[in-house]
């Protein structure tokens, strides 16, 4: 017994030691916050400082020696992360996690984004290559200081790779992948749509707006007229609705908040003090560490006292640049602008050569290119790759055709590092001028300078079509049809101080006419959410921060409004009798349903109600007229609302599901199937809040459940929703929100999910979030300093 319990207590200290040692190993990894380093390249000393929460000012001489400090900051604590990105572009993730991402790299690979990389560095102007190199040259020394490498790497058993310029572009590439449909599958689907569908029924499903627009330009889009009976008549024997109809509603109409960025800025005649303010909130795909880490960047140059700057704001780890921000002249915010920015191209092959495809100028053979994907512990893929003059060949239609691919990311003009001028532009009309220059995924630019002015733009690379249906599949054998250059900067949309003196953008539609044709229609947000924003925003007189705080955080459920008037009508007192849980469905939609709060059941039993009606309802329109497939509609369209809403009003008979004897009827069967989402049938307890938990994941913690307590956010139910400002997602969601008068950025807030640093040690990991979730006004500008390392050039 003496020796089992000799045997038990050294194994004990053992696993002790061992976990001691693993411990201080992992910390090693910890960036450093303190002291003096010296670093090759400098020109001069440079001063890293962090406030309590972890937040970095850089104070320098030169602007090289801070792109050169940012890059240091950012690989210490987020080179994981900055690899990651560069690898989900380039396809090369496999090379560090296996054969899990074998099927992504090969998809990813047909884009070849790192040969795109490669050209965007090869033309960059000399200034911005400076900065790029000075910034590379930071990552490197940033990883090669730490005493031990960055924690994951410890966990994968690998070495981190060394950063080259062009990583940094494919950062920047990483962002269009994440913000634009780069497979045009929702080209595709209305392809089929169209091709199915009776042509006033394709308009009826797949217009363009609602009355819920809020553009700046031009006003809402009234709902087309119902197609009559001689266009599609469901009550037809052969009418060919699915007897599927009736089953469970596709879960493609799920909303799963895959938009919700805002952005406004209002004139000093809405605000107190004679400013201008400026709000942001961009809306991501939620994740520790965060997207964005945040700078302030002061550089007085010595010898150039009207080059220094002081510009604070987010970056995006992997890149030198402020992405939103102020800099005491100009604030600048973005949203997703979801213009037209991917096309798919049918290929006419030449009868006689399959090898040959059809262009303007007569047959061409397809370029191929072999690519080669390294696999950890597997064995390399190699796929070919064809090309034509417009893309990659990406797929075949349904008939069996070739299609190319024709998505701006694949054109290095439209990449570069022109955004860097914002850190010091000095007026709306300078910001402007080098948005419409700037090379990253076209966005919405809403712009508020110190000297009054407000503005909304576009910012990034417009492609100049011609010819063709932009919308849909098409050849483009024919001359005349296609891309031809680019937009010139005089012809980009803009609004510059509209006498609401307000300007705001919520990915919806923002202009009509010939500007929306020089945009495009890449899927807009449903206009109710930018509605909300305007109407709040032109009710405002002597305006704070705190007052744009409160729009962003504005959950009321307005949109939903008629729906639970709807809802109610139909559980009208005879209804009741169909079932006693229709008493308790009735109660709490009265009860509630104004808001998207967390202890709210009402909001969720009526929203259920929309996606189960709206499945229904198009579920039989769209196959029973035609279509194979409902799920092509439900994936595709956001701008629903407005055919489904005149269906409702109208209630025609000929497009009632056969299934159903009457409107009536089919309204019931939705409302019944809404309680009967709730989890355990206790209407009582089917609160928004149990559905949605917002889940903030790192990127390890799904492969290693044992650390994801260590390495996740604590799951959290949050108030908010699509279709209101503020849009909430179990995985989506703000990732920060500011407001921020340029030139008194002192009284701005800002705030985010997760924190600085990616490293869970830190103290830094997750500063700040409580803020967030609780939307908390905490300060714009970094606090006081409390950590100090200065680096000074070497030798």
């Amino acid at each position: 017994m003496g020796l089992l319990k000799r045997f038990v207590y050294i194994s004990a200290t053992l696993v002790l030691v061992a976990a001691v040692a693993l411990w201080f190993v992992v910390r090693a990894s910890l960036a450093q916050l303190d002291g003096e380093r010296a670093l090759p390249g400098l020109a001069g000393s440079v001063e890293i400082s962090r406030d309590e929460t972890g937040v970095v000012t850089i104070r320098a001489t030169d602007r090289r020696d801070a792109a050169l400090a940012t890059g240091f900051v950012h690989a210490q604590e987020r080179f994981f992360q900055m690899d990651l990105m560069r690898r989900f572009a380039a396809g090369e993730l496999a090379a560090l996690v296996g054969e899990a991402a074998a099927d992504h790299d090969m998809r990813q690979r047909l884009h070849r984004l790192r040969n795109v990389a490669r050209q965007v560095i090869l033309r960059a102007r000399d200034n911005e290559r400076a900065i790029i190199d000075a910034y590379t040259a930071g990552v490197n020394a940033g990883v090669d200081a730490l005493a031990v490498r960055p924690f994951e790497y410890l966990v994968l058993r690998e070495q981190p790779s060394a950063w080259r310029a062009e990583d940094t572009v494919l950062v920047v590439l990483s962002m269009f992948l994440r913000l634009h449909d780069e497979r045009a599958i929702g080209e595709s689907r209305l392809g089929r749509l169209h091709a199915a569908l009776p042509s006033p029924m394709y308009a009826f499903l797949t217009q363009g707006g609602t009355p819920w627009d809020a553009p700046l330009v031009g006003g809402p889009m009234a709902s087309l007229p119902v197609p009559g009976v001689a266009v599609c008549d469901l009550r037809r024997g052969d009418s060919g609705v699915l007897a599927g109809a009736l089953a469970p509603v596709p879960a493609e109409f799920e909303e799963s908040v895959p938009v919700g960025s805002n952005a406004w800025a209002v004139s000093p005649r809405r605000t107190r003090g004679g400013v201008t303010m400026l709000a942001n909130d961009m809306h991501l795909a939620l994740s520790m560490p965060n997207t964005w880490f945040r700078l302030r960047l002061q550089v007085a140059e010595i010898g150039r006292p009207g080059a220094s700057i002081d510009v604070s704001g987010v970056t995006l780890a992997g890149t030198p640049a402020l992405v939103v921000g102020s800099n005491g002249q100009v604030a600048w915010g973005l949203t997703n602008a979801y213009g037209d920015w991917v096309d798919l191209v049918e290929l006419e092959i030449d009868p006689l050569d399959p090898d040959r495809y059809r262009t303007p100028d007569g047959y061409r053979r397809f370029l191929e290119h072999t690519e080669t994907i390294r696999i950890r512990a597997g064995a390399p893929r190699t796929q070919v790759i064809r090309s034509t003059i417009w893309g990659p060949v990406i797929d075949r239609d349904g008939k069996g055709r070739l299609r190319a691919l024709r998505w701006l990311a694949h054109d290095p003009e439209a990449t570069n590092m022109r955004l860097l001028g914002m850190e010091a532009a000095g007026s709306v009309s300078q910001a402007m001028d080098i948005a419409h220059r700037s090379g990253i995924p076209p966005q919405n630019l809403v712009l508020a300078d110190n000297q009054g002015n407000v503005a909304w733009t576009v910012m990034g690379r417009i492609p100049l079509r011609r010819g063709y249906d932009p919308l849909l599949p098409g050849s483009w054998a024919e001359r005349g049809r296609g891309w031809f250059g680019w937009l010139p900067f005089d012809d980009y949309p803009r609004v510059v101080n509209p006498l609401s003196g307000a300007v705001w953008t919520a990915n919806a539609r923002v202009v009509d006419a010939t500007a929306l044709a020089a945009i495009g229609d890449g899927g807009y947000a449903l206009g109710a959410r930018a509605t909300q924003i305007r109407d709040s925003l032109l009710t405002l007189t002597g305006a704070t921060e705190a007052d744009m705080l409160d729009i962003q955080l504005d959950n009321r459920a307005l949109f939903l409004a008629r729906w639970r008037r709807l809802l109610l009508q139909a559980l009208h007192p005879a209804a009741l009798a169909g079932g006693a849980h229709r008493a308790e469905l009735r109660r709490l939609v009265e009860a509630g349903a104004e808001r998207a709060d967390i202890d709210d059941a009402g909001y969720r039993l009526v929203r259920a109600f929309r996606r189960e009606l709206a499945g229904r309802v198009f579920a039989a329109i769209v196959t029973g007229c035609g279509a194979e497939d409902a799920r092509d509609f439900a994936s595709n369209l956001r701008q629903w609302e407005g055919a489904l809403w005149r269906i409702l009003q109208e209630r025609p008979m000929h497009l009632l599901d056969p299934h159903y004897g009457s409107w009536q009827e089919l309204l019931l069967v939705a409302a019944d199937s809404a309680a009967g989402t709730c989890e355990d049938g206790e209407l009582s307890r089917c609160t928004w809040g149990n559905a949605n938990v917002v889940k903030i994941r790192h990127p390890l913690s799904r492969a290693l459940p044992l650390l994801s307590d260590w390495l996740d956010i604590p799951d959290q139910p949050l108030p908010g929703d699509a279709h209101m400002p503020r849009v909430q997602g179990s995985a989506m969601g703000a990732s920060q929100r500011f407001a921020v008068a340029p030139g008194r950025e002192s009284s701005g807030y800002f705030h985010m999910p997760g924190g600085q640093s990616g490293h869970p040690m830190s103290p830094f990991y997750d500063a700040g979030h409580r803020a967030w979730a609780e939307g908390q006004a905490t300060p714009f500008l970094p606090g006081p300093d409390k950590y100090r390392l200065i680096l000074e050039p070497a030798g």
